[in-house]
């Protein structure tokens, strides 16, 4: 364990040095009292429109437009004189919203691309810091540290070369990820998960896994501290699933790339806002998020497309930040092959491979009628080649389980929902 520690801080170092430092203060601001977490808010905003109106073009139009200039905010109501940015407006914008500093190291981020269309921008370090240390943080509410072993259900490449790469990386990491959804596979990760402390990736395959765990009758051999879902809706059966297999309710870390770690579930099942990093507006239902510390790519009220249900500050816990009692809008669907079960978000990364790779960029969006088939509609035409590379790349990840239908030349206001890359009349 000690040598994974080392490891785990040497490559924080290397990556960046700021995220220590972050996450201490974190760990002290937990306890403060909730006038002293607004009145940071307020310090952290003014910084943020200020550095949004001096450097980018498109908030300083928007701002000009609507007669708001930085040195007019006073109080934290003052926000809601801003407009609300669509993420239409950002992907629009891009270049007219990055600040690149040259002297500075960036990080490439990306969204999951939820509408069809992911969002590429940079963060600078003090970003980065923030986002690592709010992990951090929210692990260290359930007694875990992030070098402990882990196992991790999330996205990955499958062509070889690109598999050994997250091989190592993972065990530099101390951490063991799902390669195959396919029996064998499961049973791999299983038997690996029983000597973990933690387990964490999309919340709709933790289900899978704790379905498998109960009906092996094997949870007696889990010694899990968390088990933390992320990206996608924590449904109640969920959460009896899990509680059952590990004996351990299912954490909620909810956040996006653009906006940041916005809340993170603590002992007592309280989703805590960050207010270090983010402030949350809730408009008849939906989330606004302005990212405090997005000062390389700035995020102000930002519609993420999520609705939630906001509750009050206060919790046995003893932190006064408040709490987002429910997440509704971000639903997590699986994709029924005709023997196994995927996560929607692999779509993800299948159109992420053929941009990466084959400089292919299309806008789906996938919708499942009958159990073992798909249909994908892309709203391009594609050629006789590109048509093979679509089917290459998704017989990677699904072979024979999955009959693949793909119409082409489809507008987008002919998707079922514009609003998502996969629709499943099956769940």
């Amino acid at each position: 364990m000690a040598l994974f520690k080392y490891i785990y801080l040497a490559g924080l170092a290397y990556r960046n040095k700021k995220i220590l430092k972050c996450y201490r203060f974190l760990k002290e601001s937990e306890k403060w009292q909730l006038d002293d977490l607004r009145q940071l808010q307020l310090e952290r905003l003014k910084l943020l429109l200020s550095n949004a109106y001096a450097n980018t073009d498109f908030y300083r139009k928007r701002f000009d437009e609507c007669g708001f200039h930085p040195s007019y905010l006073s109080t934290l109501d003052d926000l809601k004189k801003l407009p609300v940015t669509e993420k239409e407006d950002v992907l629009a914008n891009v270049s007219g919203i990055q600040i690149n500093v040259p002297a500075e190291k960036m990080f490439f981020s990306e969204t999951s691309g939820s509408t069809g269309r992911p969002l590429v921008f940079y963060r600078n370090q003090e970003w980065d810091a923030w986002h690592n240390a709010s992990v951090m943080r929210g692990y260290s509410w359930h007694g875990v540290f992030p070098w402990e072993r882990n196992g991790y259900l999330w996205g990955y490449n499958i062509s070889f070369v690109k598999k050994l790469k997250v091989s190592f990386l993972d065990f530099l990491q101390n951490r063991f990820r799902l390669f195959s959804y396919e029996s064998d596979g499961l049973d791999r990760f299983l038997s690996k998960l029983q000597k973990a402390s933690y387990l964490n990736g999309y919340s709709s395959m933790i289900y899978e896994i704790a379905k498998r765990v109960n009906a092996r009758g094997i949870s007696s051999k889990f010694r899990l501290k968390m088990v933390k879902g992320t990206s996608e809706k924590i449904y109640d059966v969920y959460r009896e699933e899990v509680q059952k297999a590990f004996g351990k309710p299912i954490v909620s870390e909810y956040g996006s790339a653009e906006g940041g770690i916005i809340a993170f579930e603590c002992t007592q099942g309280n989703m805590h806002i960050n207010m270090e990093t983010v402030i949350v507006e809730e408009i008849d239902n939906e989330i606004l998020v302005t990212n405090l510390v997005s000062t390389s790519f700035p995020i102000i009220r930002y519609r993420l497309g999520d609705y939630v249900k906001l509750g009050e500050s206060g919790c046995s816990c003893g932190m006064a930040h408040p709490i987002i009692k429910e997440v509704t809008g971000r639903i997590g669907a699986l994709i029924h092959g005709k023997t196994n079960t995927y996560p929607s978000l692999t779509l993800y990364y299948v159109f992420k491979n053929m941009a990466s790779s084959h400089s292919v960029v299309l806008n789906y969006q996938a919708v499942q009628k009958t159990r073992g088939t798909l249909e994908l509609l892309i709203e391009s035409e594609v050629d006789e080649d590109g048509l093979k590379l679509i089917n290459k790349e998704f017989n990677k990840y699904f072979k024979a389980d999955l009959d693949v239908n793909i119409r082409t030349g489809v507008p987008r206001s002919n998707f079922n929902s514009k609003k998502k890359d996969f629709v499943s009349e099956i769940d």
